[in-house]
């Protein structure tokens, strides 16, 4: 694939629309992936509080229920859950001629004509990274695998578009963000005004126009993007979050292109610091990040910023640690992905519900990636990373689906 600067502007974006794709701006599907381990600055706002989670349902969703053994595919679910290996790094994917990419990272679905979808995969591998496709029919056959990135480096995670195309962050001290469309249909684009640093994820906030990046470093920021001409991301103005609790404030980047020689987390004075920034995705006006070095999960509402889930206060043995990779549902339930950790997926759902709905077992030196739902929510996608890497998908009752 060539991985031109040229291509991908605002009209064909687009045009996007009218090739079998549906808009994923009702889901957001957004995503993260693994730093290293370092000591915790004094990562953002200190004020806990629980944000509220946005519901569809009269009465909010109680536990889909405890594990149960593990199955043939060495995954642990509920009672009425089900699962398949959709593909294994090395290996091609059943009913395609395509080798699965190594590494398998952030990832995201799009609806797709004749009632299919995509589920895009970022590869975290060194110098050969990129992004994968692979794509279901109605009834969730695999149909085709294909390359929609190549090139690039350390393809961590990114974030899924309004407009339908999937932003790929390359998790090195220079990296950058492309926009990819996941039919493969379109050139891939390299997006330069979000920024050179160490990327992590995006997440795209469609009423307030704007994108926010984290950054995968022990004392990271928290970016925001906004577009000259949305949703064109080709020019605009990148700032950090930075002053002090209780005096947030957006200060303008001065050199968006610093990379590893001006780094961009310290070209604002009283930037705030995150102790190693992960996930992000957006549900209804709320952000939410993911922190792994200190285990927190955080709600931005503007430039406001409080920790929803913290294992540090939790009662007994925490449920969820490693935190990394996260993805909201329909209804606005947080489903975070353990980088270590159980290996499990774990939902924060509503009133301080906080619970497991899928662990790999069996698997040593690995961490779960990509969380992500298909278009009717009935559906969970996530990899385990290495040991091998492999993409699995989870069907059954989740408290937000809509089976057709």
């Amino acid at each position: 694939m060539d991985t031109t600067e040229q291509g991908m502007d605002r009209r064909r974006v687009l045009r996007l629309m009218g090739v079998g794709l549906a808009s994923s701006a009702m889901a957001p599907w957004l995503v993260a992936c693994s730093s290293d381990d370092g000591d915790p600055s004094a990562g953002g706002g200190t004020t806990t509080s629980t944000a509220p989670a946005s519901t569809t349902t009269t009465t909010p969703p109680g536990p889909v229920g405890p594990l149960g053994e593990p199955d043939a595919n060495g995954l642990r679910v509920p009672d009425g859950f089900t699962s398949r290996v959709i593909a294994t790094s090395g290996e091609v994917v059943e009913g395609t001629g395509y080798t699965w990419h190594g590494n398998p990272d952030g990832g995201a679905t799009y609806a797709a004509a004749g009632g299919g979808w995509i589920y895009v995969s970022n590869s975290e591998e060194l110098d050969t990274g990129g992004v994968s496709m692979v794509r279901f029919d109605a009834d969730g056959t695999v149909v085709e695998a294909a390359r929609i990135l190549d090139g690039t480096d350390v393809n961590c995670a990114g974030g899924a578009t309004p407009w339908d195309t999937w932003l790929s962050c390359e998790e090195v001290p220079d990296g950058r963000v492309w926009e990819c469309d996941p039919t493969g249909g379109e050139d891939p684009v390299v997006r330069p005004a979000l920024g050179r640093f160490k990327h992590e994820a995006v997440a795209v906030d469609p009423a307030a126009e704007v994108l926010y990046l984290s950054e995968d470093e022990p004392d990271g920021a928290l970016y925001r993007f906004t577009p000259d001409s949305w949703p064109d991301l080709t020019a605009g103005t990148l700032a950090v979050l930075a002053g002090p609790e209780g005096e947030r404030r957006w200060a303008d980047v001065t050199d968006p292109d610093g990379g590893a020689a001006n780094p961009t987390r310290n070209q604002v004075e009283d930037v705030v610091r995150f102790a190693g920034g992960e996930g992000l995705a957006h549900f209804e006006g709320t952000t939410y990040l993911t922190t792994k070095i200190d285990n927190r999960v955080w709600a931005l509402d503007g430039q406001d910023v409080t920790v929803v889930y913290d294992a540090a206060t939790q009662e007994g043995e925490p449920v969820l640690t490693g935190v990394d990779n996260i993805t909201v549902d329909a209804g606005g339930d947080r489903y975070v992905a353990e980088d270590g950790g159980d290996m499990q997926v774990v939902r924060l759902g509503p009133d301080g519900l906080v619970e497991p709905v899928v662990q790999v077992v069996g698997v040593e030196g690995s961490e779960i990636t990509g969380p992500a739902f298909s278009p009717d929510g009935t559906r969970l996608y996530f990899s385990s990373q290495r040991s091998p890497g492999r993409t699995y998908e989870v069907t059954g009752p989740f408290p937000h689906g809509q089976p057709g």
